[in-house]
Parts: structure tokens; C-alpha cells; sequence
């Protein structure tokens, strides 16, 4: 029986709660009665049916209003009445557009009541009644016996008593009022501050009248408080005048949706802008939708990068073998003894035959993928590199300088990816820009970036060129070009997770580069690994990026060691022969590796990132930067 008495128990106290609060009501000296939003008795004490002589089911839960009302109308309730019905269907019709009422009437009975009513939030009212008999039969005596006190005197009275009751009605309807005003506009700021963008109000001086304190996360860097400010103020001039034509345009009335992109973190912002239907200025709602624009970009170039395969790869095999037999043969006539212009023509046959094969090299480097080989550069001779690489192939007349920025020490990229992409992007500059002209290769870092950007004093891109660019095979050389070489930028910046950015400056052309920066820290890793050949090759691959390893064959051992001095990472394999690298507790920074496909139940219980078996130096040493990166 101790079972089933604990199941009843919800609803054994639901009962008690509910008794309570009847014999609460019951006590009071008033009647009530509280209907909800359908016109059905929800509560009502006993003086409701005891003042009204109402019958048993028109004070149970649930019972009709009309049908109570009709009740009290047939016996009379209201006077006599010409038509019953209308009598009827005009309280109902009231009570459907219930207003805050009081006011005091006389029943048929003689007794006076005050009825006072008021709306309820959640839908419905409540209805409290007084008896107040007594009180009126103490004005009427107090009327019939004091001839000394002027007819005005006891008529205002009368008249300040009825307002005083009618006013304090009000006040109480008013105070329920803010009550679920105060509650609402809370609900409603929390809401809003929930929400991962940037809504606001703003007014036709362009100054802030509300905002959910999300600037920062759309707008990195801007104050969280903005409230009073102008949008310049608030965004700084140059995002200002960006937004200033569209936000005219909206508080002239016309909506606009459009996206920019934040000049100081490079994010791409959508904004929607609506007017204020009472013409006191413009809503705003801002998103960061950069991940949406680079997956959409990603997806239209791989399309056309699966086009470009698709084309090509059916007919690679037999052109290269059609190249090899041309090369073959010019190559014989070559080492004959040919006179100068049958030599002249050999010599150039073989160069486009070489253009050919390199062109298809080229192909099959777009078709086929490539993992980013990341590792410790010195970025800025690796730049220095590059101009000493690029100057003896510009155009003479036209110069390369370097602008870099950058803190010291080492950062983690792909170098050969890097220099390839740096170099067309150079060159492609200088077949741009007629002599004397100016390239400028600038480096810098902001926030979790590195920018690197190319620009020129030439002509700057068209507009095709500008939406276009990257298209593999799209090129405006008039045939010199094979419209490859920004499209395997693009596809090199993307591999290490950055972006590619064209655009016309003041005097040409500039790309802009932004790649995820990945300093190098020198750190003691505690690798923790029981199979000896994975934990030496592993080993290898840290010390060959820089780090400092000591090593654990077991969960115990890396218990034992894990509170050494120095300590900056522990790199463990999730199972280990005496328990899981998962039951590792420290305060430092948890890599995690395994062989175990994603989906499994036990990778699916890690809380730190997990690197899959087998991995290579570069995807390690991204590992490492990301799982330590918020404690540099």
C-alpha cells in the first residue's frame, strides 16, 4: 500500500491547496466569483450564491455566465425586462469586452451593493460584491435627521464616498495593470537578450533609443551600453557612413534588408531595417552571418570546382598520353641536325607542349584534394623571402614594397601554401598594373586573425571580375591567362580556415587574406599513450613543433605526473590499458586522441577536443593551438 500512497500524493495535496484556498475565500465577507476568457465560472465562494440565491450549478466549476445571467434576469434580478434575450445578450457582449468597472446599484430586494470588477492577464475577471445596505440606510438617516446640514453638503457627501470606493476600484485595476506590464517587459528584455543578434531602436536624430545589449557579439568592440548614443558614436564613423544611405532610406519609410561587412573584424553582418509605424524612427535586427556566406561560398565553388573536375578528368588521361607522344617526337627531331627555323619551330612545339602538361598538373591539383601542412614559420622571413622571390619577375618600372606588423615569434601555417598563394596574387598585380606602378604587400594581426593584403596602382577589378574572380578557369588575360590562379588561392585560404576578400581601394586593386592566427607557444606536453610505438611517433611530432614531452604509459603514471610544475598540456588517448584518458581531472588544458570513429559512445563522452587516429604533424599542431588557445 506505501507505493500507491506515494503516487496519490501529487494529487492529495493539489486537493489540500485547492480546499485551502476555497475556505480562504468562504471566509472573506464579500462575494466573488472569477470567470476565464470562455465565460466559465472558475472560482466562487460561498456569499456569491448565498447573495444571489443562485442554484448549485450555476456555482460549480465551469459554469456559464449567460446561463447564470438569464437565471437572474427571468427572476428579475434587473427590473423588468421587454425582451429577456436582449437583456441577456447584452450583458454577455459586455463581459466578452470586459472593462474595470464599479459602480453601486440597488437590488429588487431594497439591499444595495457595490460591484466591483477588473480584468485578469491571463484572460477573464474577477468580480468582487459588497453589501453595503447598511451604509446607505446610515445616509439616508443621517439625510432625514440633520436639518442643520445644508442639502449640498450631504450630497457631496454622498457623491466623495461613491468616488473615493469608485477610485480606489481603479487604483487597484491600475496596480494589476503595471503589475503584468512590469512582468511583461521583462519577459520581454529577456527574450531579447537571449537572442544571438543585435535588435534596437533607433530614432530620426540616429540615436540609440533601445537595444538588448548584443552590440558586442554582432560588432566586436563596440560598447554593450548604448542607449543615448548615436550609431556613429556607437560603431565608429567609417561603419556609419556604410550604413548611412540605407538608414535614410528606411526612416524615409522604405524597409531594407542588407548585409555589409564589418571593416574592423571582417564579419559578415546582415541588417534588417524596419520603420517605426508610428514614424518615431527605425527597428534594427543585426545577425553575423559570416559562416553562412563562407559555407554558401564554399558550396557554390566546390560546385564548380566538381564541374571543372567533371570536364576535365574523362579527358586527362589520353591528352596526357597525346602530350607524352608530342614531347617524345618533337624531342627526336630536336637532336637532329635541323636548320633554324625547322629548330625555331621544334624548340616551340615543345614549349607548348610543357604549358600543356603543366596546365594539366594544375587540373589535377584543383580536382584532387590536399591537407594544409601546418607548421612553425617565421613569418616575416618568409615574407622577405618573397619579394627577394618576386622583384626580378615584375614588370620593370613597377616596384613591391612590404608594410608588416606583426608581434614576434612563430605562427602556425602552410608555408608552401602561403607563398604559392602570395606570389600569384603578386604577380597577378603586376600584369595588372601598367609601369611605373606600386604593389604593397601589408601584414598584420587583429584579434584571432592575421590579414595579409595585396594592392596595386593599377586599373582595380571590373565589376564581373570583382563577383567572378574565383571561378575556376575565369580569367580577363585575353587568352595569357588559364583562370586557375585565384581559384587555388581561394581554395588554399579555405583549407586553413580563412577567407578571401576583393575589392577596389582608392587607387587600385587590393585581396585581402585572412587567416585564424595560431601563435606558436613552446609548451611541456604531458603525452600519456600505452601502445610505445604511437607514443614515440606522437612524441616526434611534438618535439618537431617545439613543444617539451614527458611521457606516461598509463592512467596512473599520468596521474602521478600531472601536477608537475610547467605543466601546459596533457595529450592522452581516450583508452588506456588501466583505465580512460576521460577520468583525467586537472585544471590544465586536455587534449584528447583516438582511433574510435565520431558517433562512438565513448567519444561522444568526451569534454574536451578529440583528435582522430592517425593524424599528422599539421593537424596536431591546429589541435594543440585551438585546445590551448583561451589560456594564452
Amino acid at each position: 500500500m506505501q507505493p500507491a500512497a506515494r503516487d496519490r500524493s501529487p494529487l492529495t495535496r493539489a486537493e489540500m491547496r485547492a480546499d485551502l484556498t476555497r475556505s480562504g475565500l468562504n471566509l472573506i465577507g464579500q462575494a466573488l466569483s472569477i470567470f476565464d476568457a470562455d465565460l466559465r465560472l472558475a472560482v466562487a465562494n460561498t456569499q456569491y450564491q448565498a447573495m444571489f440565491d443562485l442554484p448549485d450549478s450555476l456555482t460549480d466549476v465551469g459554469a456559464s455566465f449567460e446561463d447564470t445571467i438569464r437565471y437572474l434576469v427571468l427572476r428579475g434580478e434587473y427590473g423588468p425586462q421587454e425582451d429577456p434575450d436582449a437583456a441577456v445578450a447584452l450583458r454577455v457582449n459586455q463581459a466578452r469586452t470586459f472593462q474595470p468597472h464599479y459602480f453601486e446599484r440597488e437590488r429588487t430586494n431594497g439591499q444595495w451593493i457595490a460591484v466591483e470588477g477588473a480584468p485578469l492577464s491571463q484572460g477573464g475577471w474577477v468580480t468582487v460584491y459588497t453589501d453595503i445596505t447598511r451604509i446607505k440606510q446610515q445616509e439616508a438617516l443621517l439625510r432625514a435627521r440633520s436639518d442643520a446640514l445644508s442639502e449640498q453638503v450631504l450630497l457631496n457627501a454622498e457623491s466623495l464616498a461613491a468616488a473615493n470606493r469608485e477610485l480606489a476600484a481603479t487604483n487597484a485595476a491600475l496596480q494589476e495593470a503595471q503589475r503584468v506590464l512590469t512582468q511583461t517587459e521583462a519577459r520581454t528584455r529577456q527574450v531579447t537578450e537571449m537572442v544571438p543578434a543585435h535588435i534596437a531602436h533607433m530614432d530620426a536624430q540616429f540615436r540609440y533609443t533601445f537595444s538588448n545589449r548584443r552590440l558586442p557579439v554582432i560588432f566586436p568592440g563596440a560598447a554593450g551600453d548604448i542607449v543615448g548614443l548615436t550609431v556613429e558614436e556607437a560603431l565608429g564613423a567609417p561603419t556609419f557612413a556604410t550604413l548611412l544611405p540605407w538608414m535614410s532610406r528606411a526612416l524615409a519609410g522604405d524597409p531594407q534588408v542588407f548585409e555589409i561587412t564589418h571593416p574592423t573584424s571582417g564579419r559578415r553582418i546582415r541588417i534588417a531595417l524596419t520603420p517605426d509605424r508610428n514614424g518615431n524612427g527605425v527597428y534594427i535586427l543585426s545577425t553575423d552571418v559570416s559562416a553562412e556566406v563562407q559555407a554558401r561560398e564554399a558550396l557554390a565553388h566546390a560546385a564548380k570546382r566538381n564541374l571543372a573536375a567533371q570536364l576535365t578528368s574523362g579527358m586527362a588521361h589520353d591528352f596526357g598520353n597525346l602530350l607524352t607522344i608530342i614531347l617524345g617526337l618533337q624531342a627526336r627531331l630536336a637532336s637532329r641536325d635541323l636548320d633554324g627555323a625547322a629548330a625555331e619551330d621544334v624548340q616551340a612545339t615543345l614549349a607548348a607542349a610543357r604549358r600543356g602538361a603543366a596546365l594539366l598538373d594544375r587540373l589535377a591539383r584543383i580536382s584532387g584534394g590536399r591537407e594544409a601542412a601546418l607548421e612553425p614559420t617565421d613569418l616575416p622571413a618568409l615574407l622577405a623571402d618573397l619579394a627577394v622571390l618576386a622583384r626580378p619577375s615584375l614588370t620593370e618600372g613597377n616596384a613591391l614594397t612590404l608594410d608588416v606588423d606583426l608581434p614576434a615569434g612563430a605562427v602556425l601555417l602552410d608555408p608552401g601554401a602561403l607563398q604559392d598563394s602570395l606570389l600569384n596574387l603578386i604577380l597577378n598585380a603586376d600584369a595588372a598594373t601598367p609601369p611605373p606602378g606600386r604593389i604593397r604587400l601589408t601584414a598584420q594581426q587583429g584579434g584571432d586573425w592575421l590579414e595579409l593584403a595585396v594592392s596595386d596602382t593599377g586599373p582595380g577589378f571590373s565589376p564581373e571580375a570583382l563577383s567572378r574572380a574565383t571561378e575556376p578557369f575565369f580569367t580577363t588575360k585575353k587568352g595569357q591567362g588559364s583562370g586557375l590562379g585565384l581559384s587555388m588561392v581561394y581554395d588554399q585560404t579555405k583549407m586553413v580556415g580563412g577567407t578571401l576578400r576583393l575589392s577596389n581601394g582608392a587607387e587600385g586593386a587590393r585581396v585581402v587574406l585572412r587567416l585564424p592566427w595560431r601563435p606558436v607557444a613552446r609548451r611541456m606536453v604531458l603525452l600519456v599513450e600505452d601502445e610505445d610505438l604511437i607514443r614515440a611517433q606522437v612524441r616526434d611530432q611534438l618535439t618537431g613543433l617545439g613543444h617539451a614531452v614527458i611521457e606516461a604509459a598509463s592512467l596512473a603514471e599520468a596521474r602521478a605526473l600531472a601536477d608537475l610544475p610547467g605543466l601546459g598540456l596533457i595529450l592522452s588517448d581516450i583508452q588506456l590499458g588501466d583505465g580512460l584518458g576521460l577520468d583525467l581531472s586537472t585544471p590544465l588544458p586536455v587534449l584528447l586522441m583516438t582511433s574510435l570513429p565520431p558517433g562512438a559512445p565513448l567519444r561522444d563522452r568526451a569534454t574536451a577536443p578529440v583528435l582522430t587516429k592517425p593524424f599528422t604533424a599539421a593537424r596536431l599542431a591546429a589541435a594543440v593551438a585551438e585546445a590551448t588557445k583561451e589560456r594564452r
